[in-house]
């Protein structure tokens, strides 16, 4: 035997490496098509689309709510002639695609079919993913628009086809990646998504739309999108329970004997909440750690692994980001022999007991969970907000206090200026042109096509949606008709209606009785009586962006301190905000915008102020906002800029009653005293 022969016999075999993603798109269809081929040819193995908050929350690109939000945190896919941008020289049957989209993921699916015919491919061959988690939506990330019946219907819906047409595809991603973002435990992660997919599945189950017999093939591609923080012992156990409650509930709940169906099939993207404004650099550190929770435990490693830049809390990455991110998987994936072995942790009994602690926590709340009426029920009742609110609430405070250390913002801040952070282009920015762009191209989209045929389509869609039906082919039929994502959405709209989750600050009072915090009080108090009433402070989302955590701490925090809070969610124009301050009697306004939309929107709401005569009222402004924005918005007239290394909460909020006593002299205005003024009585909206 020759020495190369003796050498590959030696060699251990090794196990297929993951799918290695990288979440992206910006811009325009065409330039996140060019990110895609530079991606793919650097050894990247599937695709992940990350779409623009329009796409996400049904609405076209020049709808009044995109106003500023056109290709920002995505790609705009308004119609078919997006999509086929999009993938243009990219072979559909040959990639697995990962689409993160929930409310119109029925629509987008369609859309992919449809170039996919296009390009002559079967159905049939297609792989990949449709997020399609509205539960976590409503709790986490807020791109919702039906209400819970209906989604769960469209979810179901795609589903039924899917399983059917598409059989390698993964109808549904059940997300609990946000969760944690808003600030669950690794218990209240287990659970909420867990209890997520028995919703789902007891949907299907109770449609009719799937024979029995064929139950068990839906249930084996429902698939998980996960989240993989600091804490990797935890991680790598969650993720072991994960795997043996799900097998345990397909087996016990649905009665699927087969074991390739009771598989746990994740992917994941590790912690974006973790990533720090200071320090940046450390990020790439912790992104690594976080990769290890989801690939180490052979039994319990990710189908797919998509990590984030290194410099994702200052802004959008640039490609060399991207690929920095990318590297990091191919060097664990290639380089090491970590695919080699079998379980590196069977029998450790520190793991076990570990799995079985997760294990009977989960339990616990999906009980509670299920006492309620399932997790429908408890979003609707506001539970499962309330408790993300309230677990964020406590992290936060852990950070704050020093409890939790975090190196870089409250620990070892010493540091050296980062060559990586400096110039004019350490991050990427959208052109401000690419927005007015793509309004163009849909405004010729639309006086190109068949008005007739749009609307024969949609008039099918609509019966369709009325009379319970499938929708799928009637979406796929929509696509090649040359329907628009906004067009879609409506005729949806007007079917189901539209629907505003709970906040999840509904009468919480989160107390500290530290010194700050009693000192805080008595300064709310203090400027109250000065202003002759309760301090009152709106704290408003204008835009489309869901991420909705850090308005509900300000809130929160703002309501602890004694300060009448106006906070109804997400989803507001700037025209309805200004309009709500102003009846309300708002003595500040405090905007949380974090998808890169903050300059468009905010001058709206200054610009609106001002025209209506209450340009006195101070707006402070809180984001992922780079230095140059910042003083564009300070020379608006926004009096304080605010992001995610200011995360001493007491002291924000004081600076910001300091802010309102400042203008209160400045600017007095009569009001009539009642006995709001007296004592720290706290009402939060």
């Amino acid at each position: 035997m020759s020495m190369e022969n003796q050498r590959s016999a030696a060699k251990p075999e090794r196990d297929r490496p993951w799918l290695i993603r990288t979440y992206a798109g910006h811009s325009s269809a065409s330039a996140s098509n060019a990110l895609y081929r530079q991606n793919l040819a650097k050894g990247q193995t599937g695709l992940s689309v990350a779409f623009d908050l329009p796409t996400q929350t049904g609405y076209d690109s020049d709808h009044v709510l995109a106003r500023g939000e056109v290709g920002k945190v995505g790609v705009p896919v308004s119609h078919l002639g997006d999509m086929m941008a999009l993938f243009d020289g990219i072979p559909l049957d040959q990639m697995n695609t990962s689409m993160t989209i929930n409310a119109p993921a029925a629509w987008l699916l369609s859309l992919y079919i449809a170039v996919a015919e296009k390009q002559g491919t079967p159905r049939a061959s297609l792989q990949g993913t449709t997020q399609n988690d509205i539960i976590k939506e409503y709790l986490s990330r807020g791109t919702y628009i039906f209400p819970p019946a209906p989604s769960l219907k469209l979810i179901t819906d795609v589903a039924a086809f899917t399983y059917r047409e598409v059989p390698k595809w993964n109808p549904m991603n059940v997300c609990s990646y946000h969760l944690q973002e808003a600030g669950a435990t690794a218990e209240q992660e287990l659970a909420f998504a867990l209890a997520t997919a028995i919703a789902v599945l007891d949907s299907i189950k109770a449609s009719g739309q799937v024979p029995e017999e064929d139950f068990a093939k839906v249930v084996g591609r429902i698939s998980f999108f996960v989240n993989a923080g600091i804490r990797f012992v935890t991680e790598i156990c969650k993720m072991r329970a994960f795997c043996e409650l799900w097998d345990e509930i397909t087996r016990d709940r649905y009665g699927i004997t087969e074991d390739k169906y009771r598989r746990f099939r994740y992917g994941v993207q590790v912690n974006s909440l973790g990533l720090t404004e200071q320090q940046p650099e450390n990020n790439v550190y912790r992104i690594l750690i976080e990769m290890l929770a989801v690939v180490l435990s052979k039994n319990a490693r990710a189908r797919a692994v998509q990590l984030p830049a290194w410099n994702e809390a200052l802004g959008l990455p640039r490609p060399w980001d991207q690929q920095w991110s990318l590297r990091l998987q191919q060097i664990m994936a290639f380089e090491t022999d970590l695919l080699e072995y079998d379980d590196l942790f069977d029998g450790n009994p520190a793991i076990e007991r570990k799995v079985g602690l997760l294990k009977d926590g989960a339990r616990a709340e999906l009980a509670k969970i299920d006492a309620m009426g399932g997790a429908i029920a408890a979003v609707d009742l506001g539970y499962m907000k309330q408790e993300l609110v309230r677990s964020n609430a406590r992290r936060l405070a852990d950070i704050e206090t020093g409890l939790t250390k975090v190196i870089g913002v409250n620990a070892f801040t010493e540091t050296e200026q980062s060559p990586l952070t400096s110039g004019d282009k350490s991050i990427l920015t959208v052109d401000d042109m690419a927005e007015q762009d793509q309004i163009e191209k849909l405004k010729a989209w639309r006086s190109a096509r068949d008005q007739g045929v749009v609307a024969a389509a949609l008039d099918e869609l609509e019966s369709a949606a009325r009379e319970e039906r499938n929708i799928m082919e009637s979406s796929i039929a929509c696509a090649h008709a040359g329907v628009t994502t906004g067009e879609w959405s409506e005729t949806l709209r007007q079917v189901f209606g539209e629907y505003r989750a709970p906040t999840g600050i509904t009468s919480i009072i989160v107390t500290g009785e530290d010194d700050d915090i009693k000192a805080l009080r008595g300064r709310v108090d203090e400027v109250s009586k000065k202003l002759g009433e309760r301090m009152k402070m709106l704290v408003g989302k204008p835009g489309l962006d869901g991420h909705s955590n850090g308005a509900e701490q300000i809130a929160v925090k703002a309501g602890d301190a004694g300060i009448d809070v106006l906070y109804d969610g997400i989803r507001w124009t700037p025209d309805e905000l200004v309009r709500n301050a102003i009846d309300e009697g708002a003595h500040v306004i405090g905007l949380s915008i974090l998808s890169g939309s903050h300059v468009p929107l905010v001058r709206e709401v200054v610009n609106g102020l001002r025209a209506q005569g209450a340009g006195h009222i101070p707006v402070v402004v809180g984001g992922i906002i780079p230095d140059a924005d910042m003083l564009i918005l300070r020379q608006m007239g926004v009096s304080a800029v605010y992001t995610p290394k200011d995360y001493q909460l007491v002291r924000v909020i004081s600076e910001i009653v300091d802010l309102v006593d400042r203008k209160s002299t400045e600017h007095p205005v009569a009001r009539v005293a009642d006995d709001k003024s007296e004592g720290a009585g706290t009402t939060i909206y």
